[in-house]
């Protein structure tokens, strides 16, 4: 029986330990980040694939930097044949990385070597890709820059969201790896490397990237809109208060107007006049201190305040 010690994060995670299980891999360990406060009351919470990994009974290690600490060293004594890592969250030393008979292999949620890096999800959609994917590939101390041992595409819709796409790659990324692992203890994988004049790189979101600019066009934003939700959301400011957006339906009209100006007030919806002439549809939003509202809900509650000509975005 193969053994392996698995290391993984967010949710993303959890369909991948769950097939190792029902597939009967030896799980010695699984790793992953401490627990961390959640939420307005900062209640302390553990990570989805620790609670996963507890639910099946098995051990579980949550090192704050994994680098020379008493878990590496658990690891390395429990010698594994296999470290399989999925959104992991940490770089993995040199020395722990050639403990493994077979080696440590990544699931990665992009098409490498496109998009390199924490937050290839995000990137995907802000960047308006029309596919994207999984590689499995070896683990180098360079990030996301070892051999690929497989990869399988899918396409990107317009009713994706990093929640969807996550979910959808989550189960893409766990049968492609339940594929891989069989082949390439026979020995049966020819992996190939990745050709740098081709990489692209998706750092983690910061809160810059959150803030709409209204100079981009309708499509454009849509992608940013779709590419921060659920989390961590996109926002503009209304009257010097932040407005989260959170639905958006970019629309065949032009306008001349200046981008961030409210040029219709529907019953239903809010058009905002965006760069290169195009108009943006406003869907569903969250004011400062509420919740999410269909525009239509919000309305009827501000519509008489509301007025066409009012500029979005220019508090930001």
């Amino acid at each position: 029986m193969t053994k392996i010690v698995f290391m993984g994060t967010p949710a993303f995670s959890v369909p991948i330990l769950e097939a190792l299980i029902e597939e009967n891999y030896e799980i010695l360990a699984v790793v992953t980040q401490p627990d961390r406060p959640v939420g307005r009351k900062k209640i302390l919470t553990p990570p989805p694939v620790k609670a996963a990994a507890l639910k099946h009974h098995l051990k579980v290690l949550q090192p704050e930097k994994i680098s020379g600490s008493p878990e590496m060293a658990e690891i390395i004594a429990l010698a594994p044949d296999l470290i399989v890592t999925a959104a992991f969250g940490q770089f993995l030393p040199t020395k722990l990385l050639e403990v493994p008979k077979y080696r440590a292999i990544n699931v990665h949620a992009s098409l490498l070597p496109k998009y390199r890096g924490g937050a290839p999800v995000h990137y995907s959609l802000i960047k308006g890709e029309k596919e994207t994917g999984v590689s499995i590939m070896y683990m180098e101390k360079k990030m996301d820059a070892g051999d690929i041992l497989k990869q399988r595409s899918l396409p990107i819709t317009r009713a994706d969201d990093v929640g969807t796409l996550f979910d959808r790659l989550s189960v893409l990324g766990r049968d492609l790896l339940l594929e891989t692992i069989p082949e390439l203890i026979a020995g049966n994988i020819q992996p190939i490397k990745q050709d740098e004049e081709k990489v692209t790189y998706s750092p983690n979101i910061t809160r810059e990237e959150e803030v709409i600019d209204w100079t981009k066009t309708a499509s454009e934003i849509d992608c940013q809109v779709r590419g921060m939700r659920p989390w961590p959301g996109a926002y503009t400011t209304l009257g010097g208060n932040r407005l989260k957006i959170w639905a958006v339906t970019p629309t065949k009209k032009e306008t001349k107007a200046e981008p961030g100006m409210i040029i219709t007030i529907e019953p239903t919806s809010i058009a905002v006049a965006c760069g290169a002439n195009t108009v943006l549809e406003l869907n569903e939003i969250q004011p400062a201190g509420k919740g999410r509202l269909s525009v239509e809900d919000y309305l009827r509650g501000v519509g008489h305040k509301l007025e066409v000509g009012e500029m979005v975005g220019t508090n930001d």
